[in-house]
């Protein structure tokens, strides 16, 4: 274990780098599995599970948020809706 310690005039030897890299290694892969899995990847944000509703509710809030459909078309296709599927105004909003 001396020999490993000191080379040459008795300094340590080019061997000393390997220990950093080995932690660089380690904390660098850290990161890429907490950025792929956690933070999302190169999108930006945590990944949201993707949810296929497509029920005429859930339809007819998605036309609005995309800005198919103004706020008056919205409200009265939903008041259709609701009559239709038995929910309250209230709560079967999209």
């Amino acid at each position: 274990m001396q020999t490993l310690a000191h080379f040459g005039d008795g300094g340590p030897g080019p061997w000393i780098l390997f220990l950093p890299l080995i932690w660089a290694l380690v904390i660098g892969g850290g990161i890429a599995v907490l950025r792929r899995t956690v933070w999302g990847g190169r999108r930006g944000g945590p990944r949201r599970p993707v949810v296929e509703d497509h029920s005429p509710i859930a339809v007819l809030g998605h036309r609005f948020a995309s800005g198919e459909i103004d706020e008056d078309e919205y409200w009265r296709r939903l008041s259709v809706l609701n009559e239709e599927f038995g929910r309250s105004a209230k709560g079967g909003a999209a």
